[in-house]
């Protein structure tokens, strides 16, 4: 998918021709369905982004997996640090979580890798989610949305409500630089969302935002990261943020899928720069300032998000 606005113009340091990194959810992780797709990685000399739960579940959910108290997980996922790879932050654990255990998560996390989480992404349906659901967005468009999901997930989200037991906002803008909102079907991120990262008034309890590409299983990303879609990304001297979980097909018998290999290993042949994404989004806010975002850009960052979400959904099944 094309869009109208023209990305961003960025200077990507030592020459490089653009910009890619992933920022991975964490759901249904285990060392056994992950660890291949991260020495692929490493191997071809990417850095990204992947996510933990700090702390263990205390009853089931629909999508759980490994936390950081399981001591074998906790140690890979300290020697992917020591790799060059950025550890972020899905929530405190793979189910809603009052405010006080969501500070716990917080201690731990810092505890666990030295520093608190530089980036963060709200869980499905953790009820803690900030900003999430119809609180995403604003005006007509938060109506619209309603009205696409059936008002499901509306008023569903109380991470940012003050007098909500939930409430952790004072405690995300403290610890936390970056977080996620919307995802594109659109492989050049940065011409989705040229304003990333970027404050918002309307929602001060995130310091600064930022998009991602659809990629959330294997096929989705084989799809964005396509050959076509490599060359436009670096035509376009653009940047991709990969939003995915690497646990949803990428690995099958304890082996990386052949194709998701293939396309990673064309990639890393490129003059793309390949950071984490709190390292990404650092440079843009260095190369060209803070960048506030104006109702006008907001309300149409919605509508994109909106139309995009709609394409998505309407997509054939592969």
């Amino acid at each position: 998918m094309s869009y109208s606005e023209p990305a961003a113009e960025i200077a990507w340091p030592d020459g490089k021709a653009f910009a890619f990194t992933v920022f991975d959810d964490t759901d249904n992780q285990t060392l056994l369905n992950v660890k291949p797709v991260y020495d692929l990685l490493a191997d071809l000399g990417f850095r990204t982004t992947k996510s933990v739960w700090p702390l263990a579940g205390t009853r089931p959910a629909r999508f759980a997996g490994a936390t950081c108290a399981d001591p074998a997980y906790l140690a890979w996922t300290r020697e992917l640090q020591a790799q060059g790879f950025e550890i972020g932050l899905h929530g405190a654990t793979y189910h809603t979580s009052p405010r006080e255990v969501t500070a716990e998560a917080l201690a731990t996390f810092e505890a666990s890798y030295g520093h608190p989480p530089r980036t963060h992404a709200n869980h499905f349906h953790n009820r803690e989610g900030i900003y999430w659901g119809d609180a995403r967005l604003s005006g007509a468009n938060r109506w619209l949305y309603n009205v696409l999901t059936r008002f499901g997930n509306a008023g569903a989200f109380e991470g940012h409500v003050p007098s909500s037991p939930l409430f952790w906002g004072d405690l995300c803008r403290d610890a936390v630089s970056y977080v996620r909102n919307f995802v594109f079907d659109e492989v050049n991120t940065l011409r989705a969302c040229p304003q990333m990262p970027y404050a918002d008034p309307d929602r001060p309890y995130v310091r600064r935002w930022f998009a991602s590409t659809d990629g959330p299983n294997v096929a989705a990303f084989v799809r964005a990261l396509s050959e076509g879609n490599q060359d436009r990304l670096e035509e376009e001297r653009g940047a991709c943020i990969m939003y995915t979980h690497f646990a949803e097909g990428f690995v099958a018998d304890g082996r990386v899928t052949p194709e998701f290999a293939r396309l990673m290993e064309r990639l890393s042949r490129k003059n793309g720069w390949f950071v984490p994404v709190a390292t990404l989004l650092d440079y843009i806010v260095a190369s060209r300032g803070e960048h506030v975002l104006t109702p006008r850009e907001r309300a149409a960052l919605e509508r994109r998000w909106l139309a995009s979400t709609i394409r998505v959904r309407l997509r054939p099944v592969a």
